[in-house]
């Protein structure tokens, strides 16, 4: 959510610029009214970035991994204490 507010507050603040050079006249307006399209081509570019960068250094969850084996550790002692079949097709059920 804070990537979000992030992305927000860049968004506004090229905005503000965009407006500034309208109202200037600093720059022609023939290179003011292509700005839009170079901030859509980088942020286009920045999102590419990101997943590049998500996918290069996954962060790995130890805390997580611990939780996950101590839920299967639960399913495989409740899976032995009421005979359920849960991963294998060829089991025999304890009546």
């Amino acid at each position: 959510m804070k990537h979000i507010f992030k992305i927000i507050a860049v968004l506004v603040a090229i905005s503000a610029f965009w407006v500034a050079l309208l109202e200037t006249s600093t720059v022609p307006r023939s290179y003011t009214w292509l700005l839009p399209i170079y901030l859509v081509v980088a942020l286009g570019c920045y999102g590419l970035f990101m997943v590049g960068f998500g996918l290069m250094f996954f962060p790995t969850c130890p805390q997580e991994a611990i939780l996950l084996q101590q839920v299967a550790d639960v399913v495989s002692a409740a899976k032995n204490n009421f005979g359920l079949c849960i991963f294998n097709f060829h089991c025999h059920f304890q009546y």
